[in-house]
Parts: C-alpha cells; sequence; structure tokens
C-alpha cells in the first residue's frame, strides 16, 4: 500500500476521533494572534471546525484604540460601498468584502460565541474625525433555532453612549423575517435595515449608509441615537469580538 493511499484512508479517522488543534484551526482572530499573526488583515479562521471562514482580524496595529488587538470583526461599515438592506439567507451566511465593508454570518457568530465567552467592542468615526466606542463585557448569539437571539450586557462607555441595552434579549430580524417585538410592523423594512430589533432601535448599524447629517432620512441610516441622534450616518462603524481572557 503506498503512503498516499494509507493516508487517504487513514486521514478520515485520525480528524474523527482526534481533538481539532488551534494551531491547525484557529477558532478565531485571538488564535491567529496567538500563533504569531500580529498585523490586522485578512485570515482564515474555523469557527465550526474544518469549514473555512475568511474574516478580518484587528490585531491593535492600526492606531485604532483597541488595546491589544485580537478582535474578530464580524460588522464594518465604512463607505457605503455594500448594500446592507438583504434577506434572512444572507445574514445568516454573510456577504461583503473582508477587505472592506461586510457582515460575518450570524451562524458563524453563534458558532464562535458558544464556545468560548467573549467581549464586544463598537467603534465609530464621524464624518469630522471624531471617533468614540461602546463597549461591552458580554456578548453571545444563540442558535437559528432561537432566533439568533443576542444576548449583551456589561457595558463600558468610550464616549458612544449604550444604544445597545434596548437590544438586549432580542432575536435577529430582516426584511423577510419579522421577529422583533414591535406589534405595528416589521423594524427592519420601516427602518430598511437588519439587526436585534426591539421595537425598533436604538441602534441602527446595517441601515443605509448616510453621508452624515440628514434630517429627510430619519432613522433609517447607519446611526449610533446616544451619540448622534437619528438622523446622523456615521462614516465608520466597526462591530467586534475577542475572547474574555
Amino acid at each position: 500500500m503506498t503512503n498516499m493511499v494509507f493516508l487517504a484512508l487513514v486521514l478520515p479517522l485520525l480528524v474523527g476521533s482526534t481533538p481539532i488543534s488551534q494551531d491547525l484551526f484557529p477558532t478565531d482572530c485571538s488564535d491567529v494572534y496567538a500563533k504569531g499573526q500580529t498585523l490586522s488583515a485578512v485570515y482564515t479562521i474555523y469557527p465550526a471546525g474544518e469549514t473555512p471562514v475568511q474574516v478580518y482580524c484587528d490585531m491593535g496595529c492600526e492606531g485604532s484604540q483597541s488595546e491589544d488587538g485580537r478582535w474578530t470583526v464580524f460588522q464594518r461599515r465604512m463607505d457605503g460601498s455594500v448594500n446592507f438592506y438583504r434577506p434572512w439567507e444572507q445574514y445568516k451566511n454573510g456577504f461583503g468584502s473582508k477587505i472592506g465593508e461586510y457582515w460575518l454570518g450570524l451562524e458563524n457568530l453563534y458558532q464562535l460565541t458558544h464556545k468560548r465567552k467573549y467581549e464586544l467592542r463598537v467603534d465609530l468615526q464621524d464624518f469630522e474625525g471624531v471617533s468614540v466606542y461602546a463597549r461591552y463585557s458580554s456578548f453571545s448569539v444563540e442558535s437559528e433555532a432561537e432566533g439568533y437571539k443576542l444576548h449583551v450586557s456589561g457595558f463600558i462607555n468610550g464616549g458612544a453612549g449604550d444604544s445597545m441595552a434596548t437590544h438586549n434579549e432580542q432575536k435577529f430580524s430582516t426584511f423577510d423575517k419579522d421577529q422583533d417585538s414591535n406589534k405595528d410592523g416589521n423594524c427592519a423594512r420601516t427602518y430598511l435595515g437588519a439587526f436585534w430589533y426591539n421595537a425598533c432601535h436604538h441602534a441602527n448599524p446595517n441601515g443605509i449608509y448616510l453621508w452624515g447629517r440628514d434630517a429627510t432620512y430619519f432613522a433609517i441610516g447607519n446611526v449610533w441615537h446616544h451619540w448622534k441622534g437619528y438622523d446622523t450616518g456615521l462614516k465608520t462603524i466597526v462591530m467586534k469580538i475577542r475572547p474574555v481572557t
């Protein structure tokens, strides 16, 4: 029996019986960082085991106030180049460009956060160049069967204010899957986005990309109410997580 045939027969058995190595299959950007990859860039992670997923890792070397980095970016708006008004299936699986605007996918978020305890950081910047953040010491997302329900708590203010509190314990909603707490309509349709809407929102990071303040488009833009109100779209919104150590 040749070596090639032997490996073909034995490797599936080894994979099935041996715990997945984080050296070979990093779960998130903190594992990538631990392997010595300290530059912010696009890397491959394996949230669900052996299925590769590309993600942007913020390793803290870009002056982003991210301390020692290791952040797995799951949402980023920066120039309005990607349409975020999308159906459920795309929010489940992810979309966009990892070097630009993208959404990592609800299923990936679930796979990540049900294995470890994570914290959340939301970086915001306006069109005048002012940067603030909101940080939460605990962040997790339940399974699809539970509507990808959000759990977020432990707010730490970096100037942004707490616009996530009202979204805690809410299921995720899109224009074609209404799971919000609003009895009078679909928040995703009303505010042209997709999020863990309550009835309806204080944050709409996946709303339409607005170029600053525009009172004509009240609350439908990429807004963070506790910082800039409902009529001012933000230049940059980045949502990212890392394991709590």
